[in-house]
Order: C-alpha cells, then sequence, then structure tokens
C-alpha cells in the first residue's frame, strides 16, 4: 500500500556520521542481525569504509510499525553531485545530518541545496552529541540562521552509541510525506544507479513512480528507446530479495537481460515497451568527465592486464572514459576521464587492488576550448594536442563557483589563496561569530592542482569547500611545454596562465632536476612557451675519472683520453634514453 511507504535519504558532510547512523537504523529495525552486523554495512568496496566515504549508492528496504522504509544511501562527494542529485529525486524526505562539534560545512549546504531543489522534507539531526566538544546548541542556531529550518525540529543523536535512533525513525514515519503516483497510469520508473554482475547483466536500481513493473514484461529505457524483457525483479532488504512486482512507490532493482552498463544511464525512464509515459521523468543529463590524466603501467608487460582492469571497472563505473594513448616517455597507456580528483583517486586505487597492477599516472588536467582564427572550435583533452601559438584565437577554461566555510581567524590566508588562485570574490558574509561564508568564482584548473590541500593547510583542517561547475571562460592561457635534451616530453605538457608561465616554468626545471637521477651522459632541461626558452637548467653526468691511469708524462695523453670521453658522452646523449620518475609528473601539480 502506498499509503505505508516512505522514501527517504540521509545527506551529511564528509565524516559527520552519515553510513554510522545508517548502521542504527538498519540493526534498530532488524534488517541486519547480530551476525551479519559490520561497520558501514552499506559501504560494500573496502575502499568506501577505509575513506570514510560512499561511492555507490545503495538502498535497503525496512520494516518499522507497520510501515515500508526505504532508505537510499547516496554518495557524499561533490565528484558525484549529479548522482546524489538523482537519487534524492527518488525520494520524498532527507536526513540532514550534522556533526555536534564541526556545525554547519560547506557539503552540508550543498546536499541541504540539493534536497531543497528536489522539494524534499528535511529532518536535522545533531549527532556525536556525546562528544565532549559537542555544542548541540551552538548548531541548533545555525539550522536555524544559515538553513532556516526550525531548529525545535532537530533531532539529538550520538549513532555510535546507538542514541535518538527510535526518535529518527518515528520522525520518518510522522513527517517525510506519502508518495505520490498512480498504479494505473503507465509504467514510469526513474534509474538512479546501476551496477553489472558477471552472471546476469546490468542491474539496474529504480524508483516507481507511475504503474508497476512484473517479471516478463516487456520495458524501454527512454533514452536510447531499446526494449528488453524482465527477468527478475527484487528488493534490497539488506540482500537481494525477488518480489512479484513493484508498484507506485516503491523502490527496487530490475534485471532484464541488459548486456551492457552504457545502455542504463542515471537519470533515465524506465516504461512500458508497449504503452510508454508520455513523459520521462525530468532532469536527466548526460554525465561528462571534467578532469583527465594518462594511466601508464610501470612494466611494459601489463599493458593488456591495465586494458582488461579497465574494461571489468568500466562495467561498473560508466561515469568515466577511457581511449589508448602512446607516450614518447612513457610508452603505451590510456588516457582516462573522470568526474574530479576524488574520482581519479579511486579509480587509480581500485585499478592497483583489485587487479594488482602497478600504475604510473600523470598530472590532471581539464578540457580546453580552443577557438582558432577560422571560427574552427577544438576540444582539447589532452595539453601536448594544443595547436601553435599564431594558430589559436581565444582558449576558454571551466570555471567554478566555489563556496568557502571557515572559522573568521583564517579569513585574510583563505582569501589569500583564492586570489593566488585567480579567484574572483563573489559575496562575503558572517553567518554567525564562528562561521564566515565565501563564495569565488575560480577556474577549475587551479582547484585541480593543490588548492583542497592548500586550504586545509592554511585553515589548520577546518574550512570546508564545496563546488558547482558554471561554465567555460576565457582565458590568457599558454601551452608549457618541458623539454628534455631538446625533445618535448608530451606528459610534462601543460596549460597555464600567461602570468605565471614564467615562474612555474624556472621552477619546474629547478624541482625535475632534483628528481631525474643523474645519468653517464649530461641532460638538458628546458621549458619552453611555443618557440622560445623561458627556463634552462643542466644534470651534470657521471664521470669515470679515465686519466686515473696516467702517472705523469705529457699532458696530451691526458687531453687525449678525455676528449675521448667527451666524444663518448656525446654519442650516449644522442642515443641515451632518461627515465622519469613518477615524481616529475606529480611536481606540476606542486608548482602551480
Amino acid at each position: 500500500m502506498i499509503e505505508n511507504i516512505r522514501n527517504f535519504s540521509i545527506i551529511a558532510h564528509i565524516d559527520h556520521g552519515k553510513s554510522t547512523l545508517a548502521d542504527r537504523i538498519l540493526e534498530y529495525t532488524g534488517v541486519i542481525t547480530e551476525r551479519d552486523k559490520r561497520d558501514q554495512f552499506l559501504d560494500q568496496m573496502e575502499i568506501e569504509r577505509e575513506r570514510g566515504i560512499t561511492i555507490k549508492a545503495q538502498t535497503v528496504r525496512m520494516n518499522y510499525k507497520g510501515s515500508v522504509l526505504n532508505l537510499i544511501d547516496t554518495p557524499g562527494h561533490v565528484d558525484f553531485a549529479y548522482e546524489v542529485s538523482r537519487s534524492l529525486a527518488a525520494c520524498e524526505g532527507a536526513l540532514l545530518v550534522i556533526d555536534a562539534s564541526q556545525g554547519i560545512e560547506a557539503q552540508t549546504l550543498a546536499n541541504f541545496s540539493l534536497a531543497v531543489e528536489n522539494n524534499l522534507k528535511i529532518i536535522p539531526v545533531i549527532n556525536k552529541i556525546d562528544m565532549s566538544s559537542a555544542d548541540p546548541e551552538g548548531v541548533k542556531q545555525q539550522i536555524k540562521n544559515i538553513l532556516g529550518i526550525d531548529p525545535e525540529d532537530a533531532i539529538l543523536t550520538s549513532a555510535k552509541k546507538g542514541i535518538g535512533t527510535e526518535e529518527v525513525l518515528d520522525a520518518v514515519i510522522e513527517k517525510i510525506p506519502l508518495p505520490k503516483g498512480n498504479a494505473e497510469e503507465p509504467l514510469k520508473a526513474l534509474i538512479f544507479d546501476s551496477w553489472f554482475d558477471t552472471f546476469q547483466g546490468v542491474i539496474i536500481l529504480v524508483r516507481v513512480f507511475d504503474g508497476k513493473v512484473e517479471k516478463g514484461q516487456k520495458i524501454k529505457l527512454m533514452t536510447n528507446a531499446h526494449t528488453y524483457e524482465v527477468n527478475q525483479i527484487g528488493i534490497f532488504s539488506p540482500y537481494a530479495t525477488p518480489v512479484d512486482r513493484l508498484s507506485s512507490g516503491d523502490v527496487g532493482y530490475i534485471i532484464a537481460g541488459i548486456k551492457t552498463i552504457k545502455d542504463t544511464k542515471t537519470g533515465d525512464t524506465v516504461t512500458h515497451a508497449g504503452n510508454p509515459t508520455k513523459r520521462p521523468f525530468p532532469g536527466y543529463k548526460e554525465i561528462k568527465p571534467m578532469v583527465f590524466s594518462g594511466i601508464y603501467p610501470i612494466e611494459g608487460n601489463q599493458y593488456e592486464p591495465l586494458r582488461a582492469a579497465l574494461e571489468k571497472l568500466h562495467l561498473n563505473d560508466s561515469s568515466f572514459q577511457y581511449e589508448p594513448e602512446t607516450s614518447l616517455a612513457l610508452g603505451f597507456g590510456f588516457r582516462c576521464g573522470f568526474l574530479g580528483l576524488l574520482h581519479m583517486e579511486i579509480v587509480k586505487e581500485r585499478l592497483e587492488r583489485e587487479f594488482q597492477l602497478s600504475l604510473l599516472n600523470t598530472s590532471p588536467n581539464v578540457i580546453h576550448r580552443v577557438t582558432k582564427p577560422d571560427g574552427k572550435v577544438l576540444i582539447l583533452e589532452n595539453p601536448f594536442h594544443f595547436p601553435k601559438p599564431h594558430e589559436i584565437l581565444k582558449i576558454e577554461e571551466p570555471f567554478i563557483l566555489g563556496t568557502i566555510l571557515t572559522p573568521p581567524d583564517f579569513l585574510g590566508s583563505i582569501l589569500k589563496l583564492c586570489e593566488n588562485k585567480r579567484g574572483i570574490q563573489k559575496k562575503l558574509e558572517y553567518l554567525d561569530s564562528k562561521k564566515v561564508k565565501i563564495i569565488y568564482e575560480l577556474p577549475l584548473s587551479e582547484i585541480i592542482s593543490n588548492f583542497y590541500d592548500r586550504m586545509k593547510s592554511v585553515s589548520r583542517g577546518y574550512a570546508s569547500f564545496d563546488y558547482e561547475l558554471i561554465g567555460y571562460k576565457e582565458s590568457d592561457l599558454v601551452k608549457l611545454d618541458m623539454l628534455i635534451n631538446g625533445l618535448p616530453v608530451d606528459s610534462l605538457s601543460t596549460v597555464i596562465h600567461k602570468d605565471k608561465a614564467y615562474s612555474v616554468g624556472k621552477e619546474l626545471v629547478l624541482k625535475i632536476k632534483d628528481i631525474i637521477p643523474r645519468q653517464m651522459f649530461e641532460v638538458i632541461l628546458q621549458a619552453a612557451i611555443g618557440n622560445k626558452i623561458i627556463a634552462r637548467d643542466t644534470i651534470r653526468p657521471l664521470r669515470k675519472d679515465v686519466t686515473a691511469k696516467c702517472y705523469g708524462g705529457d699532458i696530451t695523453r691526458k687531453r687525449k683520453l678525455l676528449e675521448k670521453q667527451k666524444e663518448g658522452k656525446k654519442r650516449m646523449r644522442q642515443l641515451g634514453k632518461v627515465e622519469i620518475p613518477q615524481e616529475a609528473f606529480m611536481t606540476i601539480l606542486e608548482v602551480r
């Protein structure tokens, strides 16, 4: 019965106790037994539990006091903002978890905004009230002043100790609205996640808004018009449990013999093949990678295993893209596109852990739009492929609108950091005596370098950051090449603002000089913009003392030996190959 269903999500800033609260809810409702119990139960991957973050959405059905509760556990990082928005669209309400000692942070605001956009009923939950530094009254004031919610609605909990769990569940039943929908209408279901199973094909998680879906029914995916026959439908409680049907208001999974995950896009609408719905669920958009990096095997014989690993990983994560790439310095590898820096770190770590690969990745970069004098627009993911300076009319780069929350003590340092990163201040507001909200317009390329680490450093870890993409803007950018013995190293090319090019080029040369080991021949390092060399240094060769066997005699004997050595060094330099360590590629991030 749709009157008994409550669909809700839990949203929070990282490390505010979202997964722990989910654990207590599952235990309290009896969904997991003492034998099944483990921390972060809904986080299936080892990397999720280690990092304390949720990467893949999960759903679980619970029965409590005669009601059916569907909990949709969403990712919590800005890289997965679109997936979070689709998961929230499948709900009618959300628990907004706030740390009693940390208070409202940047991601709390971002998730709150997403929930408001989806017209959800928001129930504030103040967690970790058992900590000595907890200030629940102060957090209540922030809820009132910053979010505009009545603080009396806030529920005080300690997810770790199980305090307040019953009050949270009662609030879900009492305050979260009933699902809207009509079981007699044509089927309309929203896909909010999917993954690939070796034996069953693609499994899609759906929220049914109208109609119903049953085994044997023909369904259609509206973005590509592909049709399939439903083999199995079910719910997670907490493990996969087949059911006869999913009706309006239900959350569950569908297995329909779908062979490739590319066909099941997050945000797509599932409908009846013979009697389709007239309007798909609104808000669908294509997920496009924003950060690109090259991934190469350290051992040449691992290229094929890397290709196979990327194919398998792509089956469960269609949001990252890859294509073969060849580098003069690194050999054969792949150019990969990611949603953000965290997404890049997760993919690389999963490749190394799950497939036992030793990988090297180049410094990340963003997509640039280059307009040529003839009006042709190029979309470039790799800096090495940039045209010559005289072939460029203008360069555009992606910009973000960043929100920073910080204690007033660190305001000066944060402002200085943002200015150094080419930021344009849009707003500065004192939320209360302990929190300042700063909004800056910043280039995405400046954020993916070392912005977050520096912000945490200058604020002693107290500042929090969140952002949203706002589109492309023209910038005065140049391509900076790194030459080793006169040859450009494609994987060390970067696109940088013209004002920073000279200082960055000089520092880059000095740092790489310290990283590359000395060879038996002279190595010349140069930083160049087009044909213009802007920085140069030399790594002196290792030198054998060839005159050691001369015990005197004519000086011409020693000169002859030294000249012979010099000619040998010259030949070595022409034929020798310089091995470039992994640290050299990440140096670009440190100096920007």
